[in-house]
C-alpha cells in the first residue's frame, strides 16, 4: 500500500525578526546543510535590513509587520509542502526528526496537528511528555503545547479554514497562548491532533512565557480561557490556581492578586472582542 507522505513533503516555517544573512540557520540543523531541506522564512524586519536567499529551497518572505502570530498565518498563507513545521530561529533539529514527522503522519494520515517532543541543552525533556502516543489531544494536553513541537497536514489545516489568532502571541495584545487557541479551534471543528512521543527538536532557552511573571501569566491566561473555553472560563481558571497551589507556584496569599490579573485579562478579552466586530 502506498505510504501518503515522503520525507520531501515536509517544509518547515521559520518565524524570525531583523535577519540580513541566512547564518542563523546553521545552528538550527547541525546533521546537514540547511539547504538540503524546504524552507519558507518570515522575517519581520523593516526595509532597510531585509534578508534574501540564493538556495531554492529556502524561501524567503520580508514582512513589515509585527506579531508572531501575524509571522506563522503568513507562513501558512505561502507555504508549499503537505507537512508544516512550526519553527523559531533559535531551535536545533536533531538527527533523523524528518523521518520521525514523516513516519508519524504515515501513521496517522487524518491528523491535522502531531505534537513531538524537545528536549533543552542538557537533552532532557523539556516536560513531562506521556511515553506513549495520543491520538486525541485533550484540553489539558493543548494547553500545554509548545509551538516547536508542532507539526502541521496543510491540506486539512487549509481546508478548516483555521489560522493563528492575532490577538494572542508573541508581539500581540496577549503575549502567549496562541498555540493553544489554534488547536482548540482545530478541537472546535473534530480535526485530529495527535502526540507522537519522539523528540525532534532541542530548544536552549527558557521560553518566553517562562520569563513572565505570574501575575502577568494570569492576565494572559483570563483572556486564553476566555477565548477557549468562553462561559466556562471561570471553571478553568480555578482548576490552574488548583494546580498552582498544588506544585507551589502561587501560595494562598496570592490568589486575590492572581484572580483579579485574571479577571482583568478576561475584560480586556472581552472589549477587544467588540472592538473586533
Amino acid at each position: 500500500m502506498p505510504k501518503a507522505f515522503s520525507e520531501t513533503d515536509i517544509e518547515i516555517l521559520i518565524s524570525t525578526m531583523n535577519q540580513d544573512s541566512l547564518d542563523f540557520l546553521v545552528p538550527m540543523f547541525p546533521y546537514s546543510h540547511f539547504s538540503a531541506f524546504s524552507v519558507l522564512i518570515i522575517n519581520q524586519t523593516q526595509k532597510e535590513k531585509i534578508l534574501n536567499s540564493d538556495y531554492s529551497n529556502v524561501r524567503v518572505i520580508n514582512s513589515f509587520e509585527k506579531g508572531l502570530s501575524k509571522s506563522r498565518n503568513l507562513a501558512l498563507e505561502n507555504a508549499l509542502g503537505k507537512i508544516l513545521v512550526i519553527a523559531d530561529d533559535d531551535v536545533v533539529y536533531q538527527e533523523g526528526f524528518i523521518t520521525k514527522i514523516t513516519d508519524a503522519y504515515n501513521k496517522f494520515p487524518a491528523a491535522a496537528v502531531i505534537q513531538f517532543s524537545a528536549v533543552n541543552s542538557n537533552g532532557d525533556l523539556i516536560k513531562k511528555y506521556p511515553s506513549n502516543s495520543k491520538v486525541n489531544l485533550n484540553s489539558f494536553d493543548i494547553l500545554n503545547v509548545s509551538s516547536i513541537e508542532m507539526t502541521l497536514n496543510k491540506t486539512i489545516i487549509d481546508a478548516s479554514k483555521i489560522r493563528f489568532d492575532e490577538n494572542f502571541g508573541l508581539g500581540a495584545v496577549f503575549e502567549m497562548g496562541e498555540e493553544a487557541v489554534f488547536l482548540s479551534d482545530l478541537k472546535a471543528k473534530n480535526k485530529q491532533l495527535v502526540f507522537d512521543p519522539q523528540v525532534i527538536v532541542k530548544h536552549k532557552d527558557s521560553t518566553s512565557s517562562e520569563k513572565k511573571n505570574i501575575t502577568d501569566k494570569y492576565y494572559i491566561q483570563g483572556a486564553l480561557f476566555s477565548r477557549i473555553f468562553k462561559k466556562k472560563y471561570i471553571i478553568w481558571l480555578f482548576i490552574k490556581v488548583f494546580f498552582d497551589l498544588k506544585q507551589n507556584k502561587i501560595n494562598l496569599k496570592n490568589i486575590k492578586t492572581v484572580l483579579k490579573s485574571a479577571k482583568n485579562g478576561h475584560e480586556k478579552f472581552e472589549r477587544t472582542r467588540h472592538e473586533n466586530k
